[in-house]
């Protein structure tokens, strides 16, 4: 199976979401690696904090004052290492949560790219978007957090060190509380785990909820079906909350933990040192140190756990990522190379002839769905394009050279000039003379800024027809080398589907170009008809002829004709 698209050399199996972290980690390594530095410098120095104060108070004590002055300048020069680490640390972590976050982007974005009609079969809209939403952040600060915790191991074996050179029974209390606290702590993360993936296929589910409810927001008002949905969704949403509130309970005890267990710990260095002070066994600015020093290990501690919590949600966010990495898309391309020409599906039977307009009609719509989806490399099939199969070609050279335009294409959000024109490269003569053969020149006119108008998500501001329209334009603008439309006249009135019809024949005069309609308007303006029933070509001709000598065929487009 592959893992990921051949852009990411070197990427491991996506299968396994720690695979997939230490991937991002590996892509970022030399930023990661600054960042921990720093890291490692802001906690070291605020690490020997208490021990210059603990000198700075045994120098007061003895009256020293060239040893205070030392330890004073020793504190400032600490302080400021530690501010001046602290920036650059902290630019490092948004450094490196960035780039992990929009690196996890571009893979999934390049990976959707790769799957194309693949995705939407696979995964539901939801899935997708939640990635986006939330699960790039936790990536995120799955690699933030690795800075900090690096550098806070770093500090807690330092301190370590300094408290057994004192005194080793307090360097040995430290020593053996610190794991005790940790392994405390551990019980609480795999109840964690568990229900913070609840929590996330709940959010999955909801947003595909959502976006069900926006895209047929339309068709829910026309039935009356509004508060009916609106239901479901409160009661989905009660869910999510209802999971957060599981999560956040685990998070709450968590965050306590990280308070009390430390806290005693530091009693008992604190009590502990008190006793050895009052012996004379250490001095009063060791004692402070080691106050200092019990106090100080909260921050690491804490950091540790924090990590712990911040890895496993990470851990369940590359699940997710993990699992659009792993698809693998329904048809695959080749290496070979086609001069182009006759364009025939070999199981219908159907063939599409060079520099003609050659049209589908079949008795069920779905049938010619299926033909256009195998001519355009959409499903597998037994498809030649000239003298070479279509399935040998690579999938990106068949995109480029045939198009199929059918009515679930979107627009997106932003300037209509891009939408009509994906590729960048048409001139406003060519997109002016696409929007005239779909009749859309009234459609640009209406909107405010023409051209450089904005178009709103899905163009929503458009009816039906007016999308419709739009969608053809775009299709003309690419002007491919085979055209194949899908029913682009459904959705406008009879008189501008017989404008539509004669231009899009001037338009692609010469051109090859398969449109699969039972528009008699559209089938009288075809160079050839085929007519299809059974999934099998039936009769080929013109649209007058099939007409005068196939039933079938009369009785399809006569339906057509009269809906």
């Amino acid at each position: 199976m592959r893992s990921l698209p051949a852009a990411d050399p070197g990427v491991p199996d996506a299968r396994s979401p720690i695979g997939y972290l230490l991937w991002v980690a590996r892509m970022q390594r030399g930023p990661l690696l600054l960042g921990i530095g720093y890291a490692t410098l802001w906690w070291l120095a605020m690490a020997l904090v208490p021990a210059a104060m603990g000198n700075g108070i045994d120098a007061i004590t003895a009256k020293d004052l060239p040893a205070l002055i030392t330890w004073g300048t020793v504190v400032l020069a600490l302080g400021i290492t530690q501010a001046v680490m602290g920036i650059l640390r902290h630019r490092m972590a948004v450094y490196n949560w960035l780039n992990a976050a929009y690196r996890t982007v571009q893979v999934t974005v390049r990976q959707s790219t790769r799957l194309g009609a693949t995705l939407p079969k696979r995964m539901s809209t939801g899935e997708v978007v939640s990635v986006g939403n939330s699960d790039i952040a936790h990536i995120g600060n799955a690699m933030d957090i690795l800075l900090r915790g690096c550098g806070a191991v770093v500090a807690i074996a330092v301190v370590t060190v300094i408290l057994i050179g004192a005194s080793p029974q307090l360097g040995l209390m430290v020593l053996v509380g610190l794991p005790l606290v940790a392994v405390a702590v551990a019980p609480l993360l795999k109840p964690l785990h568990r229900r913070q993936n609840e929590h996330r296929d709940l959010q999955g589910d909801l947003a595909t909820r959502a976006a069900d409810i926006v895209t047929g927001l339309r068709v829910l008002r026309g039935i009356g079906g509004e508060r009916v949905f609106a239901d479901r969704y409160g009661a989905e949403s009660q869910r999510v909350r209802h999971a957060g509130v599981r999560v956040a309970s685990v998070e709450s005890m968590l965050e306590g933990a990280q308070v009390l267990l430390p806290g005693l710990l530091i009693a008992g260095v604190t009590w502990l040192g008190a006793t050895f002070a009052m012996r004379g066994e250490i001095t009063a600015g060791q004692l402070v140190a080691f106050y200092g020093y019990a106090v100080f290990l909260i921050a690491p501690v804490r950091t540790l756990t924090e990590a712990a919590d911040k890895l496993t949600k990470g851990h369940v966010a590359a699940r997710r990522v993990v699992r659009i990495l792993a698809l693998n898309p329904e048809v695959e391309g080749g290496t070979g190379r086609s001069e182009g020409g006759l364009l025939r599906d070999v199981t219908s039977g159907v063939a599409v002839r060079p520099g003609m307009l050659t049209a589908v009609a079949a008795a069920v719509p779905e049938e010619a769905v299926t033909i256009a989806d195998r001519l355009g490399r959409y499903g597998d099939g037994d498809v030649d394009f000239g003298d070479v199969a279509l399935d040998t070609l690579p999938i990106s050279e068949v995109r480029r050279r045939i198009l199929v335009a059918d009515n679930e294409a979107q627009l997106f959000a932003g300037v209509l000039r891009d939408e009509l024109d994906v590729t960048g490269r048409a001139s406003d003569e060519e997109i002016t003379r696409a929007l005239q053969a779909a009749c859309a020149t009234d459609i640009v006119e209406a909107l405010p800024g023409g051209l450089e108008g904005r178009v709103a998500e899905a163009g929503r501001e458009f009816s039906g027809g007016q999308q419709q329209r739009l969608r053809l334009a775009r299709a003309l603008t690419l002007d491919p080398e085979v055209l194949i439309l899908i029913e682009p006249t459904s959705a406008v009135d009879a008189h501008s589907e017989a404008r539509i019809a004669d231009r899009l024949a001037k338009a692609r005069a010469g051109k090859t170009t398969l449109v699969c309609t039972t528009s008699p308007l559209v089938l009288d303006r075809t160079d050839h008809v085929i007519y299809v029933e059974g999934g099998i070509v039936r009769a080929q001709g013109t649209h007058r002829e099939l007409l005068a000598t196939h039933p079938g065929y009369t009785a399809v487009v006569t339906r057509g004709e009269e809906s």
